[in-house]
């Protein structure tokens, strides 16, 4: 608001024209003012939304990088695969069976894709980090929905290393109790795809013409979960394409509601609401990646 103020009479000496004798007395001397006020209507800021990273992991955090302990788990992991798809093999050619073990790791694949979308369900939307075995994947995955291009910057061996080491000790009992060739078949197939369902997952998140030409192959042909069937699940209601292998459970899946089912029955029993039920919030929204205009 200005104000400006206006006289009627411009404001000179008044004792001018009064003889000296009246100096001393007092005068009262009218002055007339007239105010005017203007008004200007500033415009409303305009709310400015801005992307802003709070404390995203650096591309050289420590958490991305691999260690030797990493190394050790995959390459365990790797064991235990290569040791079932031997006997797998090598039973298949001693026994002539090739049809059974290939349907064996073929139903292996298949599976493994669902497996993984019931697991990747259960921890988005249960749990956290203090949730005994699985709270560190949690607490993972929830930063995975804050900062996804995150993924991609993770080395090979700290991607899967957690997985590597749930192969471990799950396969090498069966590389020891079982040499029956289609039960080595599926056994392979399954724990290869779970194990590596990770490095599918950071493919996914990957720029195409920074991947191999064979993983861009094998994304087109739906071999491997693409980047535009997983990108679903980082949009809102956040509920659905859980699948992270070949993504081919995906639409049965979230046409039929299962997990919208299994969430109302967990709901009804057990009084526990999943994450996606909530209004996503800053936590579960995703953050651009402004680091390459930093640098």
């Amino acid at each position: 608001m200005a104000v400006s103020l206006q006289t009627k009479y411009p404001l000179r000496p008044i004792t001018n024209n009064v003889p000296r004798t009246h100096h001393l007395s007092l005068l009262h001397v009218r002055v007339t003012c007239s105010a005017t006020t203007t008004t200007t209507t500033k415009p409303r800021p305009k709310l400015v939304v801005e992307n802003r990273l709070v404390n995203p992991p650096l591309p050289n955090d420590p958490t991305l990088q691999s260690t030797w302990t990493h190394r050790l788990w995959v390459s365990a992991g790797c064991t235990t695969l290569f040791a079932s798809l031997a006997k797998s093999i090598v039973g298949g050619v001693g026994s002539h069976l090739w049809l059974e073990p290939a349907l064996a790791g073929y139903a292996g694949y298949v599976l493994a894709d669902l497996g993984s979308g019931v697991y990747h369900w259960a921890i988005d939307n249960y749990g956290d980090e203090s949730t005994p075995i699985v709270g560190t994947q949690i607490e993972a995955f929830q930063g995975h929905h804050k900062w996804p291009w995150t993924i991609t910057r993770r080395q090979f061996a700290n991607n899967l290393h957690a997985l590597a080491r749930v192969i471990t000790f799950t396969v090498l009992p069966l590389d020891l109790a079982f040499n029956d060739p289609v039960v080595h078949g599926f056994v392979s197939t399954f724990a290869f795809c779970i194990m590596f369902s990770q490095q599918f997952h950071a493919w996914a998140h990957g720029t195409k013409s920074k991947l191999p030409p064979i993983v861009v192959a094998l994304q087109d042909m739906g071999v491997l979960v693409s980047r535009r069937q997983h990108a679903e699940h980082h949009r809102a209601p956040y509920n659905n394409s859980y699948c992270i292998v070949s993504g081919v459970w995906n639409k049965v899946l979230d046409e039929s509601k299962v997990f919208e089912a299994l969430e109302m029955m967990l709901y009804f029993m057990l009084g526990v609401k999943p994450r996606s039920w909530s209004e996503p919030n800053s936590e579960w929204t995703e953050e651009t990646d402004i680091s390459n205009n930093q640098t």
